[in-house]
């Protein structure tokens, strides 16, 4: 089965810092192997199916553990490959 990519931004609501926020679900990413390009607006991830949205569930279970917030995420079967045309982010 072909792999899937996913944009996802994390907004910290209520929260003096946003970093913790957004470290945590970097972290939880890059742990499981997936391809991981952090962005100034948002974070793209690419792998597989099951490996991306059990992410997804545990970046936003440990990111919700410093407060509330919020995480968009646009899913793609159409473009799993992070790169654009020039081959950068």
């Amino acid at each position: 089965m072909p792999g899937i990519s996913a944009e996802v931004s994390l907004y910290a609501l209520r929260q003096a810092k946003l970093s913790p926020v957004i470290d945590e679900a970097l972290r939880v990413f890059r742990a499981s192997g997936l391809d991981v390009r952090p962005g100034a607006m948002s974070t793209l991830i690419a792998g597989d199916h099951d490996t991306v949205f059990d992410c997804l569930k545990e970046a936003f279970r440990q990111a919700a553990s410093h407060g509330d917030l919020v995480m968009h995420v646009s899913v793609s079967n159409a473009c799993p490959a992070v790169e654009n045309r020039s081959g950068t982010i």
